[in-house]
């Protein structure tokens, strides 16, 4: 059994929120649809409430067709989305079913990456103090490659969601809560701290999963080619440092080469030029015998003529 995860603050950090309503039961029709044609989605960022209605629309469809009833029943060719969209649209929250289905996978992605941050950095045995991704500034979030924007109330109802369908598939035969008693809003608890997580959650979805997983498969085939990219420019720094090792190497042995040949080139200058003064001084040594030579030939030549 894995450590409990950290349970996430109450939601005064970060985020300013409307006052949610909470939405009384509905009835196990998912209400009256209203036509398409005349509807009009609401584009731009989803709000906490409209997130909520959402995972409250996915949890009921969720139970919905894990036991069909004779109130509601599940027909073979309906579309999951299009109930889903129905029931949002009908609790003030008007998405089409493609914006349901993308926020749900976007979500799931959060909750994830939410859920193994707090769970593999809470039984870390390092030194340094874990920072909780609830404890974290939005610039913080963004420097761990986590979502900026998740809230602790969306956060507990993905669990809860999350957990009930864990539990409907570790236990198939046990008797579950009818639609007409499950059917009420998620409540929000917002004056109080979330309850713990038990386990980290399994998040398995059937056929509307199949864009999430091609969602991480395209996040996983874009960080290999950042990984390869990455690779390959160190490669190529690394084979520009090694030539620029080599290089000065080169040219430090040629500036030693050159050092040493002048060296050369004075000293045999220093011993041409002492050559060149003991040649010289002896030179002049013989010069001056020889004229001294010649006076005293002189004055001898002089002395015999007088005498």
């Amino acid at each position: 059994m894995s450590n409990p995860l950290p349970p996430p603050p109450p939601s005064t950090h970060h985020h300013q929120h409307q006052p949610l309503n909470i939405i009384t039961p509905a009835t196990t029709s998912a209400t009256t649809m209203t036509s398409d044609a005349n509807r009009e989605y609401r584009k731009g960022n989803w709000t906490i409430q409209e997130t909520v209605t959402l995972i409250t629309a996915k949890r009921l469809d969720d139970e919905r067709r894990a036991k069909p009833s004779t109130s509601s029943p599940s027909k073979p060719g309906e579309l999951r989305w299009k109930w889903i969209e129905n029931y949002c649209w009908d609790h003030g929250c008007f998405r089409s079913q493609n914006q349901c289905n993308d926020k749900w996978d976007n979500l799931l992605r959060d909750y994830k990456k939410v859920r193994q941050y707090q769970s593999s950095h809470s039984q870390s045995q390092s030194s340094h103090p874990f920072l909780s991704y609830w404890s974290m500034e939005r610039h913080q979030r963004k420097l761990h490659n986590l979502p900026t924007n998740m809230s602790p109330e969306v956060f507990e109802a993905l669990n809860d969601v999350l957990q009930r369908k864990l539990n409907t598939q570790q236990q198939p035969h046990l008797h579950q809560p009818s639609f007409s008693q499950s059917s009420e809003q998620l409540p929000l608890k917002t004056d109080q701290n979330p309850p713990e997580i038990d386990a980290p959650v399994t998040v398995s979805e059937e056929s509307d999963s199949s864009e999430t997983e091609s969602s991480e498969n395209l996040d996983s085939k874009t960080k290999r080619k950042k990984v390869r990219k990455i690779g390959s420019s160190i490669m190529r720094s690394a084979s520009v440092l090694a030539q620029t090792l080599k290089s000065c190497e080169e040219n430090k042995e040629k500036r030693q080469q050159q050092v040493m040949e002048l060296e050369q080139r004075r000293l045999q200058i220093e011993e041409t030029r002492n050559e060149v003064n003991r040649k010289g001084f002896t030179d002049l040594v013989a010069a001056m015998t020889n004229l001294s030579g010649a006076i005293q030939s002189l004055i001898a030549n002089h002395y015999d003529q007088t005498y």
